[in-house]
């Protein structure tokens, strides 16, 4: 089906002169009415024109062909599944997207592309959202329309993820609905990480206290291009969260990776700014389903790693906090190679016990090791623990690790 303009169609058309720049970008162009509109304005050189349906496409060829205008002659047409065969960034991106949910005959779902966002109505949204910033300069917007049925709270939801700012400039109520036009323009964290060199930003997960975005950084992004290739890492991004009441700690975190990274301690931070900083991506598995899957060997392996570093801290006089219940905050990656994370909590002190609360950890372990043919004597360990507390010497900490069979 070729979508016809109609009152979603006119609403949108109203704007797109006033945004309309330089090189546009009219995703899911249907009739081709707003590829022509900004086609229109002076201002504009180049208008990209896409569709997945290639009915569309050899339409809008054929009519164009047979009316050739100046402006005309500025829209390029392209088949493409949202952003597949798009190249290039643009001053605004106009998107009218198939935004009603799922509609059903008989149990059967009816598919169209053109009118259908997927069984919720938002689905087109939330793949249109996860890649728009990577072909959007800067200072650009990207002007999009949307029905009250597609889910507003989820919209401004998908926006908020994809780390955007928006504004509605037009609505219009309808027997059945109302229909939005919104200005969106990314937020300054946004343009920030991408002029560091991060790409392919998305939402991973959220914490009490931050929010964690990953992306694709390239660590050669300042060097031109003829001096060195690019080298691309993952990267994760750690954002305080705004509603939190523990405002400060992502840049005590900041603070603390910075000198504990020298101690090869926790992830690598690459940079940072205020209530955020980007760091290498830990790959691997959080502690108890890693030793759930590990044999005697590789568990003590992993002990003795995290015991060591544990000492470091404790002798920098650093407390990590969490070290008694660190089930979120040591990955293992397939190597066997331990990563602390989350520092957020992590205060100087005169008396620090990193090992001590390790120490408790491992002696709530003691049937999960014992399965491992690894014995621990609780009563020893802890004596042991006592001992060492009163002086973090080297010495006591060896008995530690002896007791455990960790030596």
């Amino acid at each position: 089906m070729i979508y016809q303009p109609r009152e979603d169609s006119y609403l949108i058309q109203k704007h797109v002169r006033k945004y309309a720049e330089g090189r546009v970008l009219d995703m899911g162009t249907g009739s081709g009415i707003l590829a022509k509109e900004a086609a229109s304005s002076p201002n504009v050189r180049e208008v990209v024109a896409v569709d997945i349906n290639k009915k569309v496409i050899d339409k809008l060829n054929k009519e164009f062909s047979e009316e050739i205008t100046k402006s005309k002659q500025k829209i390029k047409l392209l088949k493409s599944d949202l952003f597949s065969k798009v190249d290039g960034t643009f001053n605004l991106i106009i998107c009218n997207p198939p935004y009603l949910p799922q509609d059903k005959i008989s149990g059967k779902e009816i598919e169209d592309k053109a009118i259908y966002g997927g069984k919720k109505g938002w689905e087109f949204s939330e793949q249109f959202f996860a890649q728009a910033s990577n072909y959007l300069l800067l200072d650009g917007v990207i002007l999009y329309l949307f029905s009250s049925l597609t889910n507003k709270q989820k919209i401004e939801e998908i926006l908020h993820e994809n780390l955007f700012v928006w504004r509605e400039v037009d609505q219009e109520k309808l027997s059945f609905e109302t229909l939005y036009v919104y200005e969106i323009r990314k937020n300054p964290l946004l343009r920030k990480l991408e002029s560091e060199g991060v790409r392919n930003i998305h939402f991973l997960t959220q914490g009490k206290r931050g929010q964690i975005y990953v992306g694709e950084y390239n660590k050669n992004h300042r060097v031109k291009k003829f001096l060195a290739p690019k080298k691309i890492v993952k990267v994760a991004i750690k954002v305080q969260r705004q509603d939190s009441k523990a405002q400060g700690r992502i840049n005590n975190e900041i603070n603390w990776l910075r000198e504990l990274n020298k101690k090869a301690i926790g992830p690598t931070i690459l940079f940072w700014g205020k209530n955020y900083f980007c760091y290498e991506f830990v790959e691997g598995e959080f502690i108890i389903d890693w030793l759930n899957e590990a044999n005697g060997k590789e568990s003590m392996a992993v002990i003795k790693q995290l015991m060591e570093q544990c000492f470091v801290l404790d002798k920098m006089g650093v407390n990590k906090e969490e070290m008694h219940h660190p089930l979120k905050h040591v990955l293992i990656n397939k190597h066997g190679k331990v990563t602390l994370l989350d520092f957020e909590r992590c205060t100087r002190t005169e008396k620090p016990h990193n090992v001590t609360q390790l120490v408790e950890f491992i002696s709530r372990m003691k049937v999960e090791l014992k399965n491992k043919q690894i014995i621990v004597d609780i009563g020893r360990l802890r004596e042991l623990a006592a001992i060492y507390k009163s002086n973090y010497n080297r010495k006591e900490f060896e008995s530690i690790l002896k007791e455990i069979g960790a030596k």
